[in-house]
């Protein structure tokens, strides 16, 4: 194992740089501290340059989509708030109230530049569930082919645990994969990824990171002082690991960069892709999100799952924990209690416990068709281990 004494940057191949600059479909992040003062107001002189950074990209043929945070800094002035408040009702009203500020200021720099901003609010939710997914990248897709700048951010004023654990990052990486972008930009207030604390006297830059090992004794803090966001370098590495993982290079750079970011420069950190396309959402269904449910399965229902990859049916279930509806992300468990899938039940938890063990058959003759669907299809279902071997 390394330590961060030894640990050498990586010089950033130039072919890869030179991806970055041809990159087609760009999604770029940029974090509420870099947009707005520690007191939460606007900075039309950050959000303007911002604007005709991507305003420069798209002359060159690039499509754009901007995740921007910011809405809950930008409420706290208004309001009369000085820090950040902690309770989720009040950090819901700020949104409430910053979002159209934050909005109406990348509509005025865009419109300058002669570009239509159109804005997409989105939660975890919307692009987990099957119908709400296509429905998300359909309108990404459409506005972009309108010539529209997208403006996504997350829909603070109804999310609950997004809000607290800032996920416009992995909100970004996410956008990213629906669109299948070839390249997520981070912006932050830190010039990328530090071997430690970025004020501690030697820690170093890492201009590259090549796959996990490269992460390895890596010191993570936060980033900002500012108090105005909810971010941090370890959501960053989230999301860079959510995108990379699906094929799509991330840049990690501070905003004040965004330019040379985006144009290939020497800038940041660049994370290389690992892995291929897949499906997308099943990726995220297995990283992202938080399940509020357990089902315990039979023996045979697992082997159903895990090995034959088949649909998860009333028959298989015997057990339920947690309260949950229909659509929500669920774990599965074998009867030991390990964790061998999730996926997206098709019942509410009040609906369950009358259809355990039975067959779709039976339950569709006493209940109707509509009890003929399974408890998890598998389409909306994710393997994640193996089951332990059965005691002997």
């Amino acid at each position: 194992m390394r330590s961060p004494a030894d640990l050498v940057p990586h010089e950033p191949d130039e072919g890869l740089r030179e991806s970055v600059d041809s990159a087609r479909l760009v999604v770029v992040k940029v974090g509420s501290s870099s947009l707005t003062t520690a007191s939460g107001g606007i900075d039309d002189e950050r959000i303007g340059e911002l604007a005709r950074v991507l305003a420069e990209r798209r002359a060159r043929g690039v499509r754009v989509v901007l995740v921007s945070s910011g809405a809950i800094a930008a409420g706290l002035a208004p309001l009369g708030l000085v820090h950040r408040p902690r309770d989720l009702a009040t950090q819901q009203a700020a949104a409430s109230v910053g979002q159209g500020l934050l909005v109406h200021r990348y509509t005025a720099a865009m419109a300058e530049l002669g570009i239509t901003v159109g804005q997409v609010l989105l939660t975890a939710d919307d692009v987990i569930r099957r119908t709400h997914y296509r429905n998300a990248a359909r309108t990404l897709f459409r506005l972009l082919d309108l010539g529209v700048l997208p403006v996504v951010n997350e829909n603070d004023t109804v999310a609950t645990q997004e809000i607290r654990f800032g996920d416009n990052d992995r909100l970004a990486a996410l956008v990213a994969q629906v669109l299948r972008a070839d390249l997520l930009v981070l912006l932050s207030d830190v010039d990328g990824l530090y071997d430690g604390p970025p004020a501690r006297p030697g820690s170093r830059l890492i201009r590259e990171v090549r796959g996990p090992a490269d992460l390895e004794k890596v010191v993570l803090g936060r980033v900002g002082a500012g108090g105005v966001g909810t971010g941090g370098i370890v959501t960053k590495i989230d999301a860079a690991r959510l995108a990379t993982q699906v094929g799509i290079p991330v840049v990690l750079a501070a905003a004040a960069q965004a330019a040379s970011a985006l144009s290939g420069g020497r800038v940041g950190t660049l994370f290389r892709s690992t892995g291929t396309r897949k499906a997308t959402r099943l990726l995220w269904l297995a990283h992202a999100t938080v399940p509020v449910g357990r089902l315990r399965l039979d023996p045979g229902a697992v082997a159903a799952v895990v090995t034959r990859r088949l649909s998860l049916l009333p028959a298989g279930v015997t057990g339920v924990e947690g309260r949950f509806a229909a659509g929500d992300p669920v774990d599965l468990v074998d009867e030991s209690g390990v964790v061998v899938g999730r996926g997206l039940v098709s019942y509410d938890s009040s609906e369950l416990p009358g259809l355990l063990g039975r067959s779709t058959r039976a339950l569709a003759e006493e209940l109707g068709a509509a009890y003929a669907r399974e408890v998890v299809h598998r389409d909306d279902l994710v393997v994640l281990r193996r089951a332990a071997p059965a005691s002997r």
